[in-house]
């Protein structure tokens, strides 16, 4: 291997460039206009732009990057994760071209990647799947005989589903009669795509970072735990996956070998299982790539997983893995707003400051004045903070977030702060006091107005955990003396601009901060006096996005809190409610449909035929996620090329 092209972006296509350097390999990177300055362009030994400014024709373009590989000469390609890392025809493409493929080979990939096939291949490899029928959906009837033979609640999954897309739970017959109707309905029929599961609540979302070479060696490098998660997206991650018992890390070890051997798996991946408390392991499904998360393996193996991925594609051995040492956490930073449930968000960065200091490794490809587009991922880092131990870990934790300072868009530092000060996290003799709900359960939407299909309705930003801090008006901070005691005052922006201050006056010219997708730069600072769509009935999208479901027809009355589309962007499914009762009188989109923000997908008649309608450049009607929403306890992050992502990518990863 002489010369490698990194066929992604941001951090891990800086991840891979700094290993790859090290080993003396030659490094070329591609790059959409949005990254022509990023830190991956400017330190790859060669950078190739990729004209366009969406996934279909940058980082999706399977034909485009194919002719950077033969124009740069590579001689390997590795495609990170997300993006085009599990996609088989471009790994055969690699293949056929005679250049090195960086991950398993297309038949593993094709086997992996569809989670009914998945769910043959473990069971094929004695390898328990979550209870359910390994078979697409054919007719009503076997759907109720499962729920009444195993009980309810049930998921019905999308075979071709991740990251917690596709996925409904459902908790009697008449919501799994309404979801067969509305999807034969309104979805074109695509029932065959779907297959039914026990839904499995309380459980601990347990991944094994697993590795095996062309000479059927194997190894699991760590265990990770990764249930902190946000619909079905994770933040926290930490390595070694704590409290397990000694016979749960065996059967979790001896599963993930029985499944790489089953499909002649060569490379890294990770095997993610679901881990009850009553110690029983349930397979979810095979990540044939390198995750976000596997900087803890690292910190925790003291191995380098990018260099152990280049070593095995080039035919070599793999290393085995040693025993543990200390403990791991990673700590995603997004750009999605703590204070609406994590709503993506975008804007350009006007400070950073890492954290550092021992135990403590930064990852990111993001400096300050760069901007955060609302056209692709928004993680700009992970802080992966080592220690000893997992109480010496936590502590360190919460010292390096009191370091650190992002800013000019949002972040979830202060979720984090939570987190890492919340006794059911810190404990060390509770097991299961976090589960894979638990983050939305605890701090972001708890109670929903109204369900539908099994979908909850948002909060609408009037009640909840969060409500105080939606209400919050804007403020700014100070650092001033007391009687010689450095104290931080905070005030209003309103108060400090009726005193002729506020942020413009004292920091001089700065960049403004781009306001949420979804908002026009005509009404970014009109606070609450926005139209979510309540007022006008135009519900329009909140962010550039590919729309999933819609589940409503022409001409059906709806509540408020009603479920009305469901959107995919950056991996992760948004959902978009009824603001008001009203009838909806026209829908403007269909699954599949790729949407920008601020475009309409609903009008509402809100006041019984006599509503104007307008032209739909109104705010939408969207708060992203709440406790029972359609998606499996569980469930993590796989790639699906399709969505509008997006850092593992996936995340980080498009997914």
């Amino acid at each position: 291997m002489k010369k490698l092209l990194i066929a992604n972006r941001g951090e891990i296509a800086l991840r891979v460039v700094r290993t790859a350097q090290e080993m003396g390999i030659a490094t070329v990177v591609v790059y959409a206009e949005q990254d022509r300055e990023s830190m991956a362009a400017q330190m790859a030994d060669e950078a190739y732009l990729l004209s366009g400014d969406t996934y279909k024709d940058t980082y999706l373009n399977e034909d485009k990057i194919m002719e950077t590989v033969e124009r740069s000469g590579a001689d390997a390609v590795h495609p990170g994760y997300g993006f085009l890392s599990e996609v088989p025809g471009f790994a055969q493409k690699v293949i056929d071209a005679g250049v090195t493929w960086v991950g398993p080979n297309p038949k593993a990939l094709v086997d992996l990647g569809d989670k009914i096939s998945a769910r043959r291949v473990a069971e094929s490899a004695k390898v328990p799947p979550v209870p359910g029928l390994s078979e697409p959906v054919q007719d009503m009837r076997e759907l109720l005989d499962f729920a009444n033979s195993h009980g309810y609640p049930v998921m019905l999954k999308r075979a071709d589903g991740g990251g917690g897309h596709g996925i409904t739970v459902v908790h009697n017959d008449d919501e799994l009669r309404r979801f067969f109707m509305n999807h034969d309905a309104l979805q074109g029929g695509d029932l065959q795509d779907y297959f039914i599961e026990k839904f499995v609540d309380r459980a601990r979302h347990v991944e094994t970072q697993s590795g095996r070479d062309s000479h059927g060696n194997f190894t699991v490098y760590s265990t990770r735990d990764c249930s902190v998660q946000r619909r079905n997206q994770k933040l926290v991650e930490e390595a070694p996956a704590p409290f397990l018992p000694d016979e749960v890390t065996q059967r979790l070890v001896g599963f993930s070998q029985r499944l790489f051997d089953q499909v002649d798996y060569v490379g890294l991946g990770t095997c993610e299982f679901m881990v009850t408390p009553s110690g029983k392991v349930y397979f979810l499904e095979v990540n044939p790539r390198l995750q976000v998360e596997h900087t803890v393996s690292e910190e925790v193996s003291g191995l380098d997983l990018v260099r152990e991925q280049l070593i095995i594609a080039d035919g070599g051995t793999l290393t085995p893995a040693p025993a543990p040492r200390g403990h791991s956490f990673e700590l995603r930073i997004t750009c999605e707003d703590p204070a609406t449930n994590l709503t993506p968000s975008s804007g350009t960065l006007e400070k950073i400051t890492w954290p550092s200091g021992p135990g403590i490794r930064i990852d990111s490809g993001v400096e300050e004045g760069d901007t955060v587009s609302p056209k692709f991922d928004s993680m700009m880092g992970k802080v992966v903070v080592t220690a000893q131990n997992r109480a010496a870990a936590v502590a360190r934790v919460r010292r390096a977030l009191r370091e650190m300072e992002i800013e000019g868009v949002p972040t979830p530092q202060t979720l984090f702060q939570k987190i890492f000060t919340n006794p059911d996290f810190t404990a060390e003799d509770h097991p299961f006091s976090v589960t894979t709900k638990w983050l939305e359960r605890t701090y972001l939407n708890k109670t929903p107005h109204a369900t539908v299909v099994g979908q909850p309705a948002s909060q609408s930003g009037t009640t909840g955990p969060n409500a105080a801090e939606r209400r919050m008006p804007a403020a700014e901070t100070f650092v001033i003396e007391v009687d010689d005691k450095r104290v931080k005052l905070t005030m209003p922006e309103a108060m400090l601009a009726g005193m002729g201050g506020g942020a413009g006056a004292r920091r001089g010219d700065r960049r403004p901060t781009q306001p949420l997708r979804g908002q026009g730069l005509h009404n970014a600072d009109t606070g609450d006096k926005r139209d979510d769509g309540a007022a006008s009935g135009v519900i329009s999208s909140p962010m550039q996005a590919v729309v999933t479901r819609i589940n409503v027809a022409e001409g059906q009355t709806v509540a408020k809190g009603d479920l009305l589309v469901v959107l995919e962007s950056m991996k992760m499914e948004n959902y978009v409610y009824a603001p008001v009762k009203g009838t909806v009188t026209k829908i403007f989109v269909s699954p599949a449909d790729g949407v920008e923000a601020g475009e309409t997908l609903v009008t509402l008649d809100i006041n019984g035929g006599k509503n104007d309608k307008t032209d739909g450049k109104n705010d939408n009607a969207t708060d992203q996620s709440a406790d029972g929403q359609s998606a499996a306890d569980g469930n993590s992050e796989t790639t699906n090329p399709t969505n509008a992502q997006s850092d593992d990518a996936k995340k980080e990863d498009v997914k």
